[in-house]
């Protein structure tokens, strides 16, 4: 009887570490840069102004995402996790983007190249001060 219970046990352990891994985040980690404007034409939606959501939360992808155009529409929650420079980032501050260019080919260069994602003047200093040229970040698809 002694061994059934231990089993058991042991069983509900193996099940409760299973569950709780299962709920960690499933995010990238990455880096990212910010540019600011002129952000038209665009290598998805070329001179349509009507591409920018109204909050001004939008980015270019660097080539880690681009997906010969596939990243296009896409939008990622998107938080900044460390900077070269202590107290860079804003605590608690994840923000939602939408792809809207390539970076490497965007009208507007980016503070920092080869980034992973290019955010937005506005997107960027919504999660870090504005005056950082590059983060590091955790983003997840939506």
């Amino acid at each position: 009887m002694h061994k059934v219970q231990l089993f058991f046990q042991s069983l509900f352990v193996i099940l409760a570490v299973l569950i709780y891994l299962s709920q960690l985040s499933l995010a990238d980690v990455g880096t990212s840069a910010h540019y600011r404007t002129p952000y038209l034409p665009t290598a998805c939606y070329g001179n349509n102004a009507a591409q920018f959501p109204s909050s001004n939360l939008f980015a270019s992808a660097g080539e880690g995402i681009w997906d010969n155009g596939a990243a296009c529409g896409r939008q990622y929650l998107v938080r900044c996790i460390s900077a070269a420079h202590p107290r860079t980032c804003i605590p608690g501050q994840t923000i939602q983007i939408r792809i809207v260019d390539r970076a490497l080919s965007s009208v507007s260069r980016p503070s920092r190249h080869g980034a992973t994602i290019v955010l937005s003047k506005t997107a960027f200093g919504m999660i870090a001060k504005p005056s950082a040229s590059s983060i590091n970040i955790e983003f997840q698809q939506v």
